[in-house]
């Protein structure tokens, strides 16, 4: 078995001494990866290393840059198959879903490529006669990514990409449940041909992550951290960030809404709704967790919803035709089951698939959910949704709104009006009009309000979270000062 390491600078980390971690097949109870486990030392090795790289990467012109992620793109693209087959046996990942991660992950890198001619500022008038003033844009030094599981090669490719096309040098912290993917996104960099400490990959034990992180966030030379993982974690980082005045990106949970009014084509959004809560067996923070749909065409939507929801077969995604696949462990599909049971407890009716084998859960959702039901404020991360309905759209704003989350969230209708109408009135940092709650494209800013986090990523708005932006002068004439 190939032993997976931490790419720092020019060479995989390796310890005599070093203690290795293995991610198991949750399916079939295989080894999936073998890894070498970083401490806290090695960690702060690669900040100096990406220190060390930063001043010369950062002095290369943009068209050098742009070649380089561009030859990343093209090498990720060549390794498609290495990293679904790394994806299906680390995460129990779906083809298509392990496809998609490959083809959003080289959509990012060909556009932290177009990025790179995009950092600019702006001239300004002063009011002091003679003074010529500007902005300029400047990489910021080390920026740390500390990437997630559920989608590790679109998010981990996220959390350095457009800090690369800025200027700056990369410390990817991989996941433990991921790390054999990660480590294949250090190699992608490597073979791309980019220098020595550009990208550099840590990756720990479970039990040392807290000290790993700790160590970085809390080294001088990491100037930036963005993370993308549960709200719990994100309150961490952000206090560790914190006591270190160091900005962060943070991208947390989410408790995404699907508002269906009336006037809606319910075909379409049985279809969003479907795509929006099952895929990745609803391991995504974008995942639609509350169906809210107007009561004049809750029966309706629940026979056509229920429905599809029994055609989506789950199981192992490299044998048969499923297209859900398990979660991330047994614990997952416990907790998840947790919170049906509750449910079910308090009034809730089940619909859907009934199959809960270990890590195997079939695509399920509740009616009759209310808010003394912990579904009703949880974030699930599993293959279940809730359909709850309204009378008008106040009330659906009002209900929508009831969460303390804010990543993403939907409207179907076809009073295209209505619909802009209530996006804006949602408190989520994004919104998709008759369409899934899903949806991400590179050049697009993306981020949350409350609970889901702060910052974002993509485009414009991703060169102005990891860009300091100075202010500059030069007086063309005599000052006149008053002492």
């Amino acid at each position: 078995m190939k032993l997976t390491r931490s790419l720092i600078g020019a060479e995989h980390a390796s310890r005599p001494d070093c203690a290795t971690f293995d991610r198991i097949d949750v399916l079939t109870g295989a080894v999936a990866t073998r890894t070498e486990g970083a401490n806290p030392d090695e960690a702060r090795h690669a900040c100096d290393v990406a220190a060390a790289a930063f001043p010369g990467w950062a002095a290369l012109g943009p068209s050098v840059r742009r070649a380089l992620l561009l030859k990343a793109a093209d090498a990720l693209a060549a390794r498609t198959d290495d990293f679904v087959a790394t994806m299906m046996a680390e995460i129990g990942a779906t083809r298509a879903w392990a496809g998609f991660n490959v083809h959003l992950g080289v959509g990012m890198l060909r556009e932290a490529a177009a990025l790179t001619t995009q950092v600019r500022g702006e001239t300004m008038p002063s009011d002091r006669a003679g003074c010529f003033a500007m902005s300029v844009r400047k990489p910021v030094g080390v920026v740390l990514g500390i990437a997630p599981w559920n989608g590790p090669l679109v998010l981990g490719v996220r959390a350095i990409a457009a800090p690369l096309a800025c200027g700056n040098t990369v410390i990817l912290k991989g996941s433990e449940v991921s790390p054999g993917t990660h480590a294949m996104i250090g190699e992608v960099f490597r073979d791309a041909g980019f220098p020595d400490g550009v990208v550099n990959v840590v990756l720990n034990a479970p039990a040392d992550a807290a000290d790993v992180v700790g160590a970085m966030i809390r080294h001088p030379a990491v100037r930036r951290v963005n993370f993308t993982g549960s709200t719990a974690t994100g309150r961490i980082i952000a206090r560790m960030c914190a006591d270190q005045l160091k900005p962060v990106v943070l991208e947390l949970g989410g408790k995404a809404p699907l508002v269906v009014f009336e006037d809606a084509d319910l075909d379409e959004a049985v279809a969003a709704a479907a795509f929006g809560a099952f895929m990745n067996s609803g391991q995504i923070c974008m995942s639609t967790e509350r169906l809210i749909v107007h009561e004049s065409i809750a029966e309706a939507f629940v026979t056509k919803f229920e429905q599809k929801a029994r055609a989506l077969v789950a199981g192992d995604p490299r044998q048969g035709s499923a297209v859900l696949g398990p979660l991330i462990d047994p614990k997952a599909a416990t907790a998840v089951q947790g919170m049906v049971e509750d449910a079910l407890a308090k009034g809730a009716k089940l619909f859907g698939g009934s199959s809960h084998d270990q890590a195997i859960m079939s695509a399920r959702f509740l009616t009759g959910v209310t808010p003394d039901m912990r579904i009703y404020h949880e974030e699930s991360f599993g293959p279940i949704t809730t359909v709850i309905t309204f009378r008008d759209e106040a009330e659906a704003i009002r209900i929508a709104n009831d969460t303390e989350f804010g990543l993403t969230a939907a409207v179907f209708t076809n009073d295209i009006s209505r619909g802009l109408r209530v996006a804006d009135q949602l408190d989520t940092g994004m919104c998709h009009v008759n369409g899934p709650t899903i949806h991400d494209e590179a050049h697009m800013p993306f981020g949350g309000v409350k609970a889901s986090g702060y910052g974002r990523f993509g485009g414009a708005a991703g060169i102005a979270e990891f860009t300091e932006l100075r202010w500059i002068t030069v007086d063309t004439q005599h000052v006149h000062y008053p002492i």
